[in-house]
């Protein structure tokens, strides 16, 4: 059949399944029936369920073993009363069969009047079962547990059905671990939201505590320098000038834990946001420091509105600007803003002529605290970037930054077309161009 085929397609059907291999349609009946929850405890009533359905049992208990290893817990049941469970709750790793296949890692079936524990033989037969089968429940060599099948009358079995029960006892037991990881990860997941709750609430009390401090002593040696400053000689001055900058540092420090936090914290307010008046806010706001440096600013003539948070969205063009002005050094005579997009996302550039980043510190920029060498000899808190990531992340967009083919940086932000379901958008990578600068080194050197 496969030597003269290049290629055999065959469409799925449960149905022709069960009828060419019955007990592999039993197999993947349940285990796609065990993919469809992650909680425990749904998922061995859905086992059980199956297994009753499919093989006919009068009862099926499975039991977990517990942390010391000494123990099967029964955590799961059907076809038995809560009465009739009395004495079946709790089972010895050295006893009855059900230990015995725990620590066996074996199969087993057995008359109820054979067992050698007559105190048991007989409380089970009080409960009109004939015959129990044990299944380890086994994954990577380790047992967690075993399903135990009972039943009120006699019953054949073939090695079909044993090997099938036994493979149906690996996929519970997959479930089980994969049920538990899940668990686990679920509440380490909550660990860490507590302690980042916590970090931030720290964080911002602490900012809160040394801003007003800060802005006390940034008034206190302004008010020195005007008042005794003809007592003071040039030392004493240029302590007051140092005193009155790092007080003002400690206030822009603490702003900036704010604006942090708040950019993890704040609930958008998505709606149609007009780039082109954003960017003419901005470029009124920094005209002083352009015209001082003879720094030359390019925009597009037009860019198209986009569905975004306004305010979000002025403090990451703010945020870029901003670090373009401080970092790009005495080389920076250009920054040119551009837009370009594709097919789902607006992409933003933000290029500079000035302090080109390496590759290796393109992903370090946007840490927190993190500051380049090139950059220590000017003021910020390394909070700046961090903060325009947050903001595109949460708007399921992202930022990068590549360093521009002639001489200088390039941020790249690229925004989701489509935001009615903010964290749904598309988070990938986009190479796009800088028009005003990359495209064309003649054009962005002219």
């Amino acid at each position: 059949m496969l030597v003269d085929k290049k290629y055999i397609s065959v469409k799925f059907s449960q149905n022709k399944l069960e009828k060419r291999h019955k007990e592999l349609a039993v197999l993947y009946d349940i285990g796609s029936d065990l993919t469809s929850s992650l909680g425990l405890t749904e998922i061995l009533d859905r086992a059980i369920i199956k297994i009753r359905e499919h093989f006919m049992k009068d009862a099926v208990r499975i039991y977990l073993m517990d942390e010391t290893q000494q123990y099967l817990e029964l955590v799961a049941y059907k076809g038995i009363s809560k009465e009739q469970l009395e004495g079946l709750r709790k089972i010895r790793i050295n006893e009855g069969f059900s230990g015995k296949a725990a620590r066996t890692k074996s199969f087993i079936a057995q008359r109820v009047s054979d067992l050698e524990n007559g105190t048991r033989a007989a409380l089970l037969q009080s409960k009109g079962f004939k015959v129990i089968i044990c299944v380890p429940l086994i994954v990577k060599d380790k047992v967690v547990g075993v399903m135990n099948l009972a039943s009120k009358r006699m019953i054949s079995l073939t090695q079909q059905k044993i090997d099938l029960l036994v493979a149906i006892g690996n996929q519970i037991a997959i479930a089980v671990n994969v049920a538990r990881l899940y668990e686990d990860i679920q509440i380490k997941a909550e660990e860490v939201r507590q302690k980042k709750d916590d970090l931030e609430f720290f964080a911002y009390t602490i900012s809160h505590d040394l801003k007003n401090p800060a802005i006390g002593i940034a008034g206190f040696a302004k008010l020195l320098a005007k008042r005794y400053g003809h007592r003071l000689d040039e030392t004493g001055k240029r302590y007051c000038h140092q005193i009155k900058r790092a007080a003002e540092q400690i206030e822009v420090f603490t702003k900036d834990i704010n604006e942090y936090i708040k950019s993890q914290k704040i609930s958008f307010n998505i709606e149609k946001t007009d780039v082109k008046r954003i960017i003419r806010h901005i470029r009124h706001e920094v005209s002083p420091v352009l015209k001082a440096r003879n720094i030359t600013w390019k925009e597009p003539d037009t860019i198209p509105e986009i569905v975004a948070d306004q305010l979000a969205m002025t403090r990451v063009f703010r945020n870029l600007v901003d670090n373009a002005l401080k970092h790009g050094g005495k080389s920076l005579t250009k920054i040119v803003l551009d837009y370009d997009q594709d097919k789902h996302f607006h992409i933003f550039s933000f290029c500079n002529d000035g302090v080109a980043v390496g590759r290796k510190d393109a992903e370090v920029v946007f840490q927190m605290f993190q500051r380049l060498p090139a950059s220590e000899q000017t003021e910020g808190t390394g909070l700046g970037l961090t903060i325009v990531k947050e903001i595109v992340s949460a708007h399921g967009g992202k930022v990068w930054v590549e360093s521009a083919p002639s001489n200088g940086t390039i941020f790249y932000v690229s925004i989701p077309k489509d935001l009615e379901n903010i964290g749904t958008a598309q988070n990938r990578r986009l190479d796009g161009s800088c028009k005003g600068c990359a495209e064309s080194p003649k054009r962005f050197a002219a």
